[in-house]
């Protein structure tokens, strides 16, 4: 009898755990920002759920806040990225392939339109020549324009780096709702 009761519970102990690798690997994961770079909109210490299957159907569109391994790092082993020990960036796109953007006079300039960012902690006190972003490459910025690594410091993006796409914030919860 105790011997079945412990070959039950070590069944469903497997299976739960199997669960939640392929959803975290497959669907959707919890990620903790560790920088400012994406103030006001995110803030150091919060809590994100970050999801992964919109992308398999579409690509980033322009305003998404993306989870992608640095252009600079090599792929970590699969525990590592199961743990999260690898550090990922947050950032917003702002460039998609055929994009044209530049920054100057405080603002960040797509397809010869200011945009529009009531996200941003500050204007950007930067010159950025314009670009042309090509077929399989992002240009990703952080909202906290003057306080973030992003493209306009290391350049383009490979879309084959995006990971996820944070949607929802669930800590602190005074803060809890969706992230735009």
């Amino acid at each position: 009898m105790l011997k079945s009761f412990w070959r039950e519970w070590g069944r469903e102990l497997l299976i739960a755990l199997v669960l939640a690798l392929l959803i975290r690997a497959e669907v959707a994961e919890a990620r903790r920002v560790p920088t400012p770079s994406m103030v006001p909109t995110v803030q150091p210490g919060d809590r994100l759920l970050a999801e992964k299957l919109f992308y398999r159907f579409t690509g980033p569109n322009r305003g998404d806040i993306i989870v992608f391994l640095p252009p600079f790092e090599e792929e970590g082993t699969v525990l590592e990225q199961f743990l999260g020990l690898e550090e990922d960036y947050l950032k917003r796109v702002i460039g998609l392939p055929g994009d044209t953007v530049a920054v100057k006079g405080g603002k960040v300039i797509v397809n010869g339109e200011p945009l529009v960012e009531p996200y941003i902690q500050a204007p950007p006190n930067y010159v950025m020549q314009q670009i042309t972003v090509p077929e399989g490459k992002l240009f990703v910025l952080g909202d906290n324009r003057n306080n973030s690594y992003d493209s306009h410091s290391w350049g383009l993006l490979d879309q084959s780096a995006v990971r996820s796409r944070a949607v929802f914030r669930f800590w602190p919860l005074n803060r809890m709702g969706l992230v735009k």
